[in-house]
C-alpha cells in the first residue's frame, strides 16, 4: 500500500513542504529517491511518479522547490527557472534541503539517488555537477545548460539523461555541450535520445506550452531505462529492504 505524508521543512528563511511516499507493505529500510518537480510544482505528474517509484521500492521524497512562491503562469515559472539556472548556489541549496529531509528519514538505508523532470532535471544535474554524494542522478527531459560546469573528478554520481530528439527547449547544441562537459569531468554518464519526442514527453496532459507534448513510446522506453539504471545502482528492487 502506497502512502504519502506531507513534511514541512525549510531552506534558510523559506518554508517548504514536500511529500514523502513509501510502500507500507515493504518491510525494512530501503534506498531513498529525491524527486524534483518540473516548473509547475508538486502537481499530479509529480505525485504519480513519486507513487510509482515508491511502488518500485524506494522511499521517495518529492521535494518543494518553490514554497509559497509557486508561479501561477508560464511566464512566472520560466522567470524563476532562469533565476535558479543563473544562480547555481541557490539552486543547489534548495535541492539539498530536500535531500537532507530524505537522508534523515528512518526508512532510508543511506543509499540515495535523485531524479528530476524538466526544471527538476536541471536541478538534479547541478547536484551531480557539484559533487553531492548520490549513487545516481537522472534527468528526464531536463535542461542540460549550466552556469557552473562540472570540474574534473568532482562528479560522484552516475548520471542518466533521457532526452527528446525534437526538444526545442533543449536543442542538440546543448546536448553536445553537455556530452563534452561530462567527458572532460571524467563522469560516469549515459544519455539516450528518443526520436520524434518533444520536451516534456512524460507529461500525459502535455501542451501547456509550445514545444511540449506527451510521447507514449518515449515515456515507456525512458521508464524502462530508468528502472534498469536503478537496478544497476542498487540491485533488484524485490530485494531492497529485505
Amino acid at each position: 500500500m502506497i502512502t504519502n505524508q506531507k513534511i514541512a521543512y525549510r531552506d534558510q528563511d523559506t518554508p517548504l513542504a514536500g511529500l514523502f511516499y513509501h510502500d507500507q507493505a515493504r518491510p525494512g529500510s530501503r534506498p531513498g529517491l529525491l524527486l524534483v518537480h518540473h516548473a509547475y510544482g508538486l502537481d499530479d505528474h509529480t505525485k504519480e511518479h513519486a507513487a510509482a517509484y515508491a511502488q518500485l521500492g524506494f522511499a521517495v521524497f518529492a521535494c518543494d522547490m518553490y514554497g509559497s512562491g509557486l508561479p501561477q503562469d508560464r511566464e512566472g515559472a520560466i522567470r524563476f527557472l532562469q533565476e535558479l539556472r543563473a544562480d547555481s548556489a541557490r539552486l543547489l541549496a534548495r535541492a539539498s534541503a530536500g535531500l537532507q529531509v530524505l537522508s534523515g528519514h528512518p526508512l532510508v538505508d543511506g543509499r540515495l539517488a535523485a531524479i528530476g523532470y524538466c526544471f527538476g532535471g536541471m536541478a538534479v544535474l547541478q547536484m551531480a555537477r557539484s559533487g553531492v554524494s548520490l549513487a545516481g542522478a537522472v534527468s528526464v527531459h531536463g535542461s542540460l545548460a549550466t552556469a557552473e560546469r562540472a570540474a574534473p573528478g568532482r562528479v560522484k554520481a552516475r548520471i542518466l539523461v533521457c532526452h527528446g530528439g525534437l526538444d526545442p527547449h533543449v536543442p542538440m547544441g546543448q546536448v553536445t555541450q553537455f556530452v563534452d562537459e561530462m567527458q572532460q569531468a571524467g563522469a560516469d554518464w549515459q544519455l539516450t535520445v528518443y526520436g520524434n519526442a518533444l520536451h516534456g514527453f512524460t507529461h500525459k496532459g502535455g501542451g501547456r506550452m509550445p514545444g511540449v507534448a506527451y510521447h507514449e513510446a518515449a515515456d515507456a522506453r525512458s521508464l524502462r531505462a530508468i528502472e534498469d539504471f536503478f537496478t544497476e545502482l542498487f540491485g533488484k528492487p524485490d530485494l531492497w529492504g529485505r
